[in-house]
């Protein structure tokens, strides 16, 4: 799970802003335990989610030193971690993906044709280039191709050199959190 933004709109830490009976990063961590054998969180040393994720016995995974800014570093992270376990697949979310849940990465898992495949989801409201399945191999090698020289190209590009298949989430509606108003709008589980 992508936890690594500095959240400079929302003005604090919003993977662990309050969120129902926990924090906001709880609910993608829920879904992404519905079909991941283990998880990691990409995080900024130091951070909450970073705490929080140890708190849980989450692995916890820091962008390398020079790497640029942007959430391809904590994919690489992310792909890099995978590879090391053996993983054939990486399953991604953003840490503010307050509507996502286990059947939309079931769905997503179920559609894959194989293990060298990627997905991307797409909600009521478009492509979710982080609610995405990678392969591994395949995806290291795309990742570090695309972030040569200090770019940080769009994720949605990287996925196209993938060959990612896309996939409507029935009730998927692709909310997130950018400003403290949009939690406000959604009630959390045990709210």
């Amino acid at each position: 799970m992508l936890c690594g933004g500095r959240s400079r709109r929302f003005g604090a830490e919003k993977a662990v802003a309050p969120f129902g009976d926990g924090v906001l990063m709880d609910v993608p961590l829920r879904a992404l335990g519905s079909v991941c054998v283990a998880l990691a969180v990409s995080a900024r040393a130091g951070s909450g989610a970073e705490r929080h994720a140890s708190k849980l016995g989450v692995d916890s995974l820091r962008d390398a030193p020079g790497d640029v800014e942007g959430p391809l570093a904590g994919i690489r992270r992310g792909l890099e971690w995978a590879s090391a376990r053996g993983a054939h697949r990486l399953a991604l979310a953003p840490c503010d993906a307050v509507s996502i849940e286990g059947c939309h990465y079931e769905a997503l898992v179920d559609a894959l044709a194989d293990d060298e495949t990627a997905i991307v989801a797409i909600s009521s409201t478009g492509l979710e280039p982080l609610v995405s399945i990678w392969p591994v191999a395949a995806g290291l090698r795309v990742v570090g191709e695309a972030i040569t020289d200090g770019l940080h190209p769009p994720i949605r590009h990287v996925l196209d050199r993938l060959g990612a298949s896309q996939m409507g989430l029935r009730d998927y509606d692709g909310a997130n959190v950018n400003f403290p108003q949009d939690l406000l709008q959604r009630r959390g589980p045990g709210v």
